[in-house]
Order: structure tokens, then C-alpha cells, then sequence
């Protein structure tokens, strides 16, 4: 029954196809052969030009030949159903626009049923998409008919996939109508099987935003308690999930009464998964129920989460110590803190797992900011200094990163002696990827710390770390000297840094006097023209004698790099002769890398 594509469709295949031959349109009966073919590669090929099969057709054949064909014959490997799940979501016009879009249904309803999740899930995402494009009167008569087939089906592969469908027909159909679905919601979430009322607690939130505020109260409150103390814990976090959208939606008196008990049941539930996802949702929770609620139910909440036997969830509530705090009613925020808070906290800094202690340094100097110079100084400066020595790098790493705010609650001269013997001792790290950390954070600490007091302390370590054996360290060295001379200015540089680095050029060691050309590369710009005339220039100059080949083409790399910060004078009766005599040293790379500057610098 399926003809041959006509003569008609030859414009349209060459404008489809444009520079690419490749993509000429297909006869149907081409496709056909293509999707029965044993290569999996091909039918998915095929299956992504459909829209383009679809444009030849016309809408009235994708209706009644294309779609059908499709829906017959959904039997594949899943990356082929996954990629037409996707297509179909994108098909409203190739069937002829909105008023035709239920004809897409079929084949989507197929796919919301296969036993691959990800196809499933595709499925019904192109299944919600098309659903705003449905008018109210065919959402009643294709739409949601087919949410109920999905609901009630024996499988449970399409009950989950109905799940997801809900929330989007309900806004839009008649009250009766409106009821079923309610009705449906309900079967699904005591079902049998765990992996349907897990899709449906996981969908209950958005469920219960498109329902008007009653049902909230009658339906969804008492599913939530429900499946908030499901036998399987898997559900009973989704629950969890759930409730913080439904406390959004109910007015403040009625929290108390309809969502909290459950919540406060979570915080302590037996499963470690479920108190974590509770920890995990805590700030939402808690702009969800507003302060009075926090004061009297979250706070010791929050207390027994940063106090779990499971580690996992300490780590969880610890990531939100900051947030939970900045959210506290202003009048008894400090009292809070310092009562109930910052006990837990101490105990956390010495924690034996170092996921605990790293999610907590990365955020307990936010503390600072809320408590104030005196109580940073009393209670938070220790916990820092711990940290600071902590042996898990990351925990190290988190606190100086984060340095910033402490500096501005209390000052330069305070963090200088408390912190600082700590960060030295980082910059001598044995492992050299926390040596790296530590490298990629001194212009920042630079920054917060000032010119003086950085040369005093910091000065000598940037430049132990050009002399590193491994060479990560004393390229990203390099790169550290570029950006603290933006920080401080090329007097200061031509003051502290260039003789130096200058200094190295008669290392004995050939890789630290190539360092020196790497320095050169990176400072020439900053520097500017006349630092690098004079100071730097010669240097180069003195090691294209050097005898180790890889110095004498470094310098060639050297002044096609430095040459344009220079002048033309300079270059022509300085750079050019040195150039030319390395063009025709021994070494082959050498003599390349010289052309190759002679070149570049239009010096021949």
C-alpha cells in the first residue's frame, strides 16, 4: 500500500539535501528497507531523517502512512526507539499543525510502554510537549484517554510512564474529567509495584501545583503521608522531595497540622538515604515553612543531621550550614548560631570523614559574615586554623579559596599570623597537585593580602616553585608571575621579580635556564617595552650561545614571542643577526624554529 515517492518531490530533495548529497530524500519504500535492515547504524540513520521523509510525504501521507508504518513496527534496539521518541516531539507540523496533533499519539503511547527506562522517558517528554498543543476538546477526547490506558495497564512500564502525564492535561479538562484523573493518582500511588509509586511520588509535587488548593488539602496531603512511610525507602525520599513543594502551597496555619509530623518523621527516618535527602532539601524546606516553624522544628532537625551516624548525611547538612543560617529570623539569628549551630559545627571539623570536613570548609567562612568580627575572632579562627592543617587536601583547598569574606570581617594583620604559617606549609606540599592548588590561588591571596606583606612572606615561595621538578608546577608558576605583575604593576616587577628570574639563566641545570625564557615569554607583555629591552633582551641573547639544543631553540621561540613589544630598530639590528645565525645552527630544530621566528617577525 506504500507507493513510490512521485516526481514532485525532486525540488524539494535537492533543497533538503543542499551541499549534502548524502541526505537526498528516500522513497517510503527505500525507509522501509532501511528500518528492516541488520545494521543497527543504518535504521538509526534513517529514523533521523525522518522529518525529512515527513516533508516529501506531505501531511496527509505522514498521517495515514508514515505514522502508521511507524507505530506497526516499534520492535528495535533502544537507541533507535530513544531517537524516535525525540523526532515524534518535534512532528506537530509535518502532520498538519496543532489540529492534527493527536495523530502522533499511537506511536508515542507504544514507546511509553517499552521496558528501556531512557525510551520510556523520552517518550513522555515528547508526550508533554505535544500536550500543549492540543486544544481543550482534544485533550478530553485523544489526550487523556490515553493517560488512563497508560494508567490502568497491566504492565508496569506504562503505569510509571502515566505518572509524568498527569499534571499536564489536568489545568485543562472538565471538572468531571478532572475527578478521574484524581482518581488515577490515587490507584497509582498505593500500586503494587515499588517502581510506580516511586514515578508517582516523584511527580506528587508537580501533581499538586496544578491542583486547586481543596484537593491539596483532601487528595494530596494524605497521599504524601502515604508514600512518605512507603516500605521501600527509595519512595519514601522521593516523598520528601515532594513535600517541600506542597508546604510552598500551603497557607502558614495549615503547615503545622498537615505537612510537618511527616516531614519531622523523615528527618529520623530509619534509611540513611531518605534523612539525606532531607538535609539535601533543607534551605527550600526551610523558605517553604518560614521562621517560626524553623525556630521551634528545624533547628534541632538540623542539629540531629549534622549529628548522623551516617556520614553521607552529615556532609549534606554540612554543605547547608551557611544557607540555614543567612535564612534565620534576624532578631534571634546570632542566639541560634551560637547556641545551637556552632557546637555541631566545632564537633564537624574534626569528623573522621573527609567528605564531612571538605563540605563544611567550603562553606564555613560564609559564618564569619553573619557573626561578626568579635565571634569570628572567639569562635570561627580556630575552627579555620584546624582546617588549615586538616591532612585532606581538599579541606585545605576549601578554606583558603574562601579567605575573602574572613579577610573583610576582620582584617589583613589578624589572618596574616593566624593563617598563614598554614599556607606555607601547602606551598611545600609533597604531593605536587596540592602545590598546583596552591599556585593557582596566589594571585588571589596576592590580591586580599597586599604588595607589602606579600613580599615579606610569599615572595621567595613563587619563586622556589620555577625551580620545581615537576614541570606542571613550574609552567603554572610561570603563569602566576604574569598575573601578580598585573596585580602589582611593572615597577614592582623590574624591582622583585625580573633579577630574579634573570638570575636563572646561569643555573647549571638546563631546564631551569629554559624556565627563565618561559618567564621572559610570559612577563615581556606586562612589562612592557622598555623592561624588556633592557633587562631581558640581553639575557636572551647571551643563552642562543648556550650549548644544550633545546635553550638555543627556545630562544628563537623567545624572540618570536617577545618581538612584537619591541622596536623595529631593535629588531632589525639587534634580533635579526642573532635569528640568522641560529637559521643556520647544526640542529634541525633549531634552525626550524629560527626560520620559523625570522618569518613570523617579517625579518627576512
Amino acid at each position: 500500500n506504500i507507493k513510490e515517492i512521485g516526481p514532485g518531490v525532486e525540488p524539494l530533495a535537492s533543497k533538503m539535501a543542499g551541499a549534502d548529497s548524502d541526505d537526498s530524500l528516500y522513497p517510503i519504500a527505500v525507509l522501509i528497507d532501511e528500518l528492516r535492515n541488520e545494521d543497527v547504524q543504518l535504521r538509526l540513520n534513517s529514523i533521523k531523517k525522518l522529518s525529512t521523509i515527513a516533508l516529501a510525504l506531505g501531511v496527509e501521507r505522514t498521517r495515514t502512512e508514515l505514522l502508521p508504518f511507524l507505530t506497526d513496527t516499534i520492535y528495535d534496539e533502544d537507541e533507535v526507539l530513544l531517537a524516535l521518541a525525540e523526532q515524534l516531539g518535534n512532528f506537530t507540523m509535518l502532520v498538519g499543525g496543532p489540529e492534527y496533533v493527536h495523530c502522533l499519539l499511537p506511536p508515542l503511547e507504544s514507546l511509553a510502554t517499552v521496558e528501556e527506562t531512557v525510551v520510556r522517558d523520552k517518550a513522555v517528554e515528547s508526550l508533554r510537549k505535544i500536550s500543549h498543543e492540543h486544544s481543550p476538546v482534544d485533550l478530553e477526547v485523544h489526550f487523556e484517554p490515553l493517560v488512563k490506558r497508560l494508567a490502568s495497564g497491566d504492565w508496569f512500564t506504562s503505569r510509571t510512564s502515566a505518572c509524568g502525564l498527569f499534571s499536564v492535561c489536568y489545568p485543562r479538562v472538565s471538572s468531571t474529567v478532572k475527578a478521574e484523573i484524581r482518581q488515577h493518582f490515587r490507584t497509582l500511588c498505593s500500586d503494587d509495584t515499588p517502581m510506580v509509586r516511586r514515578a508517582a511520588a516523584s511527580k506528587l509535587g508537580e501533581f499538586a501545583k496544578v491542583l486547586e488548593l481543596e484537593y491539596v488539602k483532601s487528595d494530596i496531603i494524605s497521599l504524601f503521608t502515604a508514600l512518605a512511610s512507603d516500605e521501600q525507602d527509595s519512595v519514601r525520599l522521593l516523598a520528601v522531595e515532594a513535600g517541600v513543594s506542597i508546604a510552598t502551597l500551603l497557607p502558614q496555619e495549615d503547615l503545622e497540622a498537615l505537612v510537618m509530623p511527616t516531614l519531622r518523621q523523615a528527618a529520623e527516618d530509619k534509611s540513611w538515604r531518605v534523612r539525606y535527602m532531607v538535609a539535601d532539601k533543607f534551605s527550600d524546606l526551610q523558605k517553604a515553612v518560614g521562621p517560626e516553624i524553623t525556630k521551634n522544628d528545624l533547628v534541632p532537625a538540623f542539629q540531629n543531621l549534622l549529628k548522623d551516624c551516617e556520614a553521607e548525611v552529615r556532609a549534606a547538612a554540612a554543605n547547608k550550614v551557611k544557607e540555614f543560617c543567612e535564612n534565620l529570623p534576624e532578631d534571634s539569628r546570632e542566639t541560634i548560631i551560637m547556641t545551637h549551630i556552632l557546637p555541631c559545627v566545632k564537633e564537624l571539623v574534626s569528623d573522621t570523614n573527609q567528605h564531612v570536613k571538605s563540605a563544611l570548609a567550603s562553606v564555613i567562612m560564609g559564618l564569619s559574615t553573619i557573626l561578626g568580627k568579635d565571634n569570628t575572632i572567639e569562635h570561627l579562627l580556630p575552627l579555620f586554623l584546624a582546617q588549615l592543617k586538616d591532612e585532606c587536601p581538599e579541606v585545605r583547598l576549601n578554606i583558603i579559596s574562601n579567605l575573602d569574606c574572613v579577610n573583610e570581617v576582620i582584617g589583613i594583620r589578624q589572618l596574616s599570623q593566624s593563617l598563614l604559617p598554614a599556607i606555607v606549609e601547602l606551598a611545600e606540599d609533597a604531593k605536587w597537585r596540592v602545590r598546583l592548588a596552591i599556585i593557582e590561588y596566589m594571585p588571589l591571596l596576592a590580591g586580599q593580602l597586599g604588595v607589602e606583606f606579600f613580599d615579606e612572606k610569599l615572595n621567595s615561595l613563587c619563586m622556589a616553585w620555577l625551580v620545581d621538578h615537576v614541570y606542571a608546577i613550574r609552567e603554572a608558576a610561570t603563569c602566576n608571575l604574569m598575573k601578580l605583575v598585573e596585580k602589582f604593576g611593572a615597577e614592582w616587577a623590574q624591582n622583585t621579580i625580573v633579577p630574579k628570574v634573570l638570575g636563572m639563566a646561569n643555573d647549571p641545570n638546563y631546564l631551569h635556564r629554559m624556565t627563565t625564557l618561559f618567564c621572559i615569554n610570559a612577563l615581556s607583555e606586562v612589562c612592557g617595552q622598555e623592561i624588556t629591552t633592557k633587562h631581558m633582551l640581553p639575557v636572551v641573547f647571551k643563552m642562543s650561545n648556550d650549548q644544550v639544543a633545546n635553550v638555543r631553540f627556545n630562544v628563537a621561540k623567545s624572540l618570536q614571542k617577545i618581538g612584537p613589544v619591541l622596536d623595529s630598530n631593535c629588531l632589525q639590528t639587534e634580533v635579526k643577526p642573532v635569528l640568522e645565525k641560529l637559521a643556520s645552527d647544526q640542529d634541525m630544530d633549531v634552525k626550524y624554529f629560527a626560520q620559523e621566528a625570522i618569518s613570523v617577525l617579517s625579518l627576512a
